[in-house]
């Protein structure tokens, strides 16, 4: 089980490990062992998400979703395997958990009238300095 926060737990069986080579530095290593691992996860398939939890990540991680309603996350950071699908697991309950978080509605907020009064005036005073540093227009 990926536990994604206190209620909310993905069991294994959702998730699909592929295996590959990493790209970047590493030599014959990086060339010939697969430790980059990819989780790929059916969130409009899944069984542990209701709809509306489903429509919410679809919703918000619409760029890390396929036609299909596969979602893809990978990571190729350690040089081991076993290490990258533990990072990929982290990577995928932060991404769950972060979607499915209810944001709170903003309160509308007003600036007092002492506040825009000094504004206002700092304003004027930055306005004089600078007129005052203009060169002298000749009157004719």
């Amino acid at each position: 089980m990926i536990k994604i926060h206190g209620t909310l737990s993905i069991p294994l069986r959702e998730v699909e490990y592929v295996f590959g080579t990493s790209s970047g530095p590493g030599g014959q290593h990086a060339n010939k062992v697969e430790t980059k691992v990819t989780l790929r996860f059916c969130v409009t398939g899944s069984m542990s998400l209701n709809t509306s939890q489903q429509n919410k990540i679809c919703e918000k991680l619409s760029t890390r979703i396929n036609k299909e309603g596969v979602l893809r996350v990978s990571s190729s950071r350690f040089r081991s395997q076993k290490a990258n699908r533990n990072a990929v697991i982290e990577k995928f309950a932060a991404l769950l958990r972060d979607a499915l978080k209810i944001q709170k509605p903003r309160k509308k907020s007003r600036i007092s009238r002492m506040q825009k009064q000094k504004r206002l005036e700092q304003k004027k005073k930055r306005s004089e300095t600078k007129r005052f540093r203009a060169k002298v227009q000749p009157s004719k």
